[in-house]
């Protein structure tokens, strides 16, 4: 079964005290890459959320956008009394020293506890782990499985359309292989019909075994059959691969695909005949098309 490396997958918890918005979206990525973007001091969890994600996904770049809402407690809103008392006492200090009013004097330490660090905005106070990351792993494992759900689908459709291009490169291959005979009778023809013309000029001979070795020696250089063998051999594994393989089929199906290219050049090349070529072409094209297709597999 095959899995696309692109999917999204959201998940929520809402209770009396947490609100948890989990969202996950993937992309194409060699390797497992995962971003995680959270507010402060939820940021803190991305080793855990990298380790449960881990288990589930083997490539490609995750971007984990996690949204947490704490209800205010009362614990959350308390003076920091040693930064205010800091505070009143330098302005004491300063007032002495500038021979201030005492009512100016009074004024200014009324507004000191609007100076920084003196009343912090609630929820700021250090999270309780042990409490919130069991929530945060759970909504965090619905979003996975809403992910991979989309994955496999994706990845359904996906093998289906690779199956279909690589039915198309066999069928393509079968007439590579049906007109290997008829090249080399070709050749032998075409030579033959030479020999003729240069012996009814005066003066020239051939013997038949220099004709038997000019056409055997083309047949040995332009013989494709051990590569169109292990093209076709390379399209089994690939769609067995396609079919059934569930460890991380990706990497498998890139060899593959190297391979089967580079056996596809070595018969273009080698057979020397315009109708091959073709059948070349059309399976370099294919082989293309599947490559490209081949990068959104995990």
């Amino acid at each position: 079964m095959l899995l696309s490396m692109t999917g999204y997958g959201e998940a929520r918890h809402q209770s009396d005290t947490l609100s948890v918005t989990v969202e996950l979206r993937a992309v194409n990525n060699r390797h497992l890459k995962v971003v995680v973007r959270a507010t402060e001091p939820y940021n803190l969890f991305e080793p855990e959320v990298e380790k449960t994600l881990r288990k589930s996904i083997r490539r490609g770049t995750i971007q984990v956008h996690i949204r947490c809402e704490r209800q205010a407690r009362p614990a959350d809103f308390r003076l920091n009394t040693v930064a205010l008392n800091s505070y009143l006492d330098q302005i004491r200090a300063f007032g002495r020293e500038a021979a201030l009013d005492a009512a100016v004097v009074e004024g200014l330490m009324s507004r000191a506890v609007a100076l920084p660090g003196v009343a912090p905005e609630p929820g700021t106070a250090d999270v309780d782990t042990e409490q919130e990351w069991p929530v945060l792993e759970r909504v965090l494992e619905d979003a996975i499985v809403r992910l991979q759900t989309m994955r496999r689908e994706e990845g359904t459709r996906m093998a289906r359309e690779l199956l279909v291009m690589r039915d198309h490169v066999a069928a393509e291959l079968d007439q590579v292989r049906r007109r290997i005979p008829a090249v080399t009778a070709g050749y032998r023809d075409r030579l033959l019909e030479r020999v003729r013309t240069l012996l009814a000029e005066p003066g020239i001979a051939v013997r038949p075994e220099d004709l038997i070795r000019e056409v055997a020696i083309f047949a040995e250089r332009s013989d494709v059959a051990e590569e169109v063998i292990r093209l076709a051999s390379h399209l089994d594994q690939f769609r067995d691969v396609t079919q059934s393989d569930t460890d991380g089929p990706g990497r498998k199906l890139e060899f593959l695909i190297q391979e089967m290219g580079r056996e596809t050049n070595t018969i273009g090349s080698k057979a020397s005949d315009v109708q091959i070529s073709r059948h070349v072409v059309e399976i370099k094209a294919t082989l293309e098309k599947i490559r490209e297709l081949i990068q959104n597999v995990e």
